[in-house]
């Protein structure tokens, strides 16, 4: 009999413990990597909500929408839905999504009632995922600064704008081409350097629009 000792292989690597730290690991990667863009935007002095829209440069979806029952204009008549299947009255349209819930809507809003009063451009909404008495009480507080205003209240027809959140804006040219997107709410800053200078380039201050002669129309509030 051999006095040799019998030879063994050496034990193998436990893998699925290497699988369980290479996993372990993956969640600071992600988070290292977020980091990284977040540190970017922030240093390129990049606004984060500024997200480019692949609809910008094409034609606005043909939104048609019911009105909001029990909605009223100042003079008291029933205001209507919305209907972009033309854009007939010569002016850019701004179309604002909001919903009574949304807080941001809320902050956004007085920056609406202010640009109403310039003629050169219409604003109508989609009321998104929203209930009408809500809806209604919202506009009864703050102001109605809309021409239009169509109900969504399952978003179906805000897929086609490619909205992910409220409030979203898209500026609309009187030919029917989104010409330039907000995404979160306005603040004085993206009126004065994002919609205002996209709205100039349509309709230059001192050439008022076709429609855009004359008073601004009285809305509600």
């Amino acid at each position: 009999m051999s006095d040799e000792a019998p030879v063994t292989a050496p034990p193998s690597p436990p893998a699925p413990r290497r699988r369980a730290s290479r996993l372990a690991l993956l969640p600071v990667a992600l988070f290292a990597g977020l980091a990284g863009v977040f540190l970017f935007q922030l240093l390129s002095g990049h606004d984060p909500q500024s997200i480019p829209s692949v609809l910008v440069g094409k034609s606005a979806p043909q939104t048609v929408l019911p009105p909001l029952d029990g909605l009223t204009d100042a003079a008291g008549r029933p205001m209507p839905g919305l209907d972009l299947t033309g854009f007939g009255d010569g002016r850019p349209v701004l179309v604002n999504v909001f919903a009574s819930w949304c807080v941001p809507c809320r902050d956004e809003h007085p920056l609406l009632m202010d640009l109403a009063g310039d003629g050169r451009l219409s604003i109508v909404a989609i009321n998104y995922k929203d209930e009408p008495e809500n809806a209604r009480a919202f506009l009864a507080q703050l102001g109605n600064p809309f021409d239009a205003l169509g109900v969504d209240p399952k978003g179906s027809a805000t897929i086609d704008w490619g909205v992910y959140g409220v409030p979203e804006s898209f500026l609309v040219s009187a030919d029917g081409e989104i010409v330039y997107k907000q995404t979160g709410p306005f603040t004085p800053d993206s009126m004065r350097t994002g919609l205002l200078p996209a709205l100039e380039k349509l309709v230059p201050s001192g050439i008022p629009a076709a429609a855009g002669e004359g008073p601004a129309p009285e809305r509600a509030g």
